[in-house]
């Protein structure tokens, strides 16, 4: 195991808005995406968290993101929203993202909001949980640079397209559904290579599409999809709703996440929020639903783990892999 440092959730996010400042984002902004990779960190989704700091620092230094970007609300009327990011952190755009549309659904009943020329997203589940938190019923897709290939082809067409649920529960946590369409998370993939740790066998192939645990062969050849053809073809759908339907880079065209070089991600991000026409009936069949499976032998409902890591996590902090911590606080300029 490599060695970690502990921090509480409060050290953690103070020590990367000081990073993300330094790196040119606004205070806003620098505060945002060190709440969001922080919070991915607690929640037990390592390839979304601390891992990411220096390659964020790298591209804000080239320009492949824009750190100091303003997201733009350019359609802010009715139930269809529309933003755009400016080429910077996906978090900012974001938060103006779910702002917005739990405004829109909260008066209207639905609303959609679509984001392009966006960036890395790190843990949806932590952005359709805040939709939950207000009330609503969340969903939201995001593409990313082309890892998954075309059932049967081994050329990269779509990206690990993630999707995220959530629901809220009457006087309990909501309900979080989060996966990506690849076996795994890339980011995974990437934190192995970091580490210097093979991958398990069935998360990816390499350039000629031989299975491999070699994550730098996996990150150079395509990922695994979930459930074979049947993810290839939710890819696909994902690609529809949060590229082709916001306007923002197909995974095809997305500059990678990882490198400093090569063309912006300009990827895109689409968020429905629904509110329910009767929030008490709905709160009882949902528990209905909830308590039938949570009842049978061996049933664990989604989110259960991340949860009791969250909770872990408030408590206790966050074990942060010494290389990556001590890679921050370079950024920050605190070594």
């Amino acid at each position: 195991m490599p060695e970690t440092e502990r921090l509480s959730l409060d050290e953690a996010t103070d020590l990367l808005t000081r990073v993300f400042a330094k790196c040119g984002a606004g205070d806003s902004a620098a505060a945002s995406v060190a709440r969001a990779l922080v919070a991915a960190e607690a929640e037990g989704q390592s390839g979304h968290g601390f891992s990411r700091v220096s390659d964020y620092a790298a591209q804000a230094a080239t320009g492949k993101v824009v750190a100091d970007a303003v997201p733009e609300l350019v359609v802010s009327e009715g139930t269809a929203l529309e933003i755009d990011a400016g080429f910077g952190f996906a978090y900012p755009a974001l938060d103006l993202a779910i702002d917005s549309v739990i405004a829109a659904a909260k008066a209207h009943g639905t609303a959609s909001v679509a984001i392009r020329r966006s960036h890395h997203c790190g843990a949806l589940s932590v952005q359709v949980e805040k939709i939950a938190q207000a009330g609503l019923v969340g969903l939201m897709v995001a593409n990313a640079p082309a890892a998954i290939a075309p059932w049967g082809a081994r050329m990269p067409v779509f990206g690990t397209n993630p999707i995220a649920f959530a629901a809220p529960r009457k006087g309990a946590a909501p309900l979080v559904i989060d996966l990506s369409l690849s076996k795994v998370a890339r980011g995974k993939v990437m934190h192995a290579k970091k580490s210097g740790q093979p991958i398990p066998e069935g998360w990816a192939f390499d350039g000629q599409g031989n299975p491999t645990t070699d994550a730098e062969a996996a990150l150079k050849g395509t990922m695994a999809p979930i459930g074979g053809a049947k993810g290839t073809a939710l890819a696909l759908m994902v690609e529809i709703l949060a590229a082709t339907l916001t306007g923002a880079h197909a995974s095809r065209e997305a500059g990678s996440f990882f490198t400093a070089d090569g063309p912006r991600p300009g990827t895109g991000q689409f968020l429905l929020a629904l509110r329910p026409g009767d929030a008490d009936g709905f709160a009882a069949r949902l528990e209905s639903l909830l308590g039938t499976i949570a009842a049978l032998e061996g049933a664990r409902l989604p989110g259960t783990r991340r949860f009791a890591a969250l909770a872990r996590a408030t408590e206790q902090g966050i074990d942060v892999p010494a290389q990556y911590l001590q890679a921050a606080r370079d950024l920050a300029g605190e070594s």
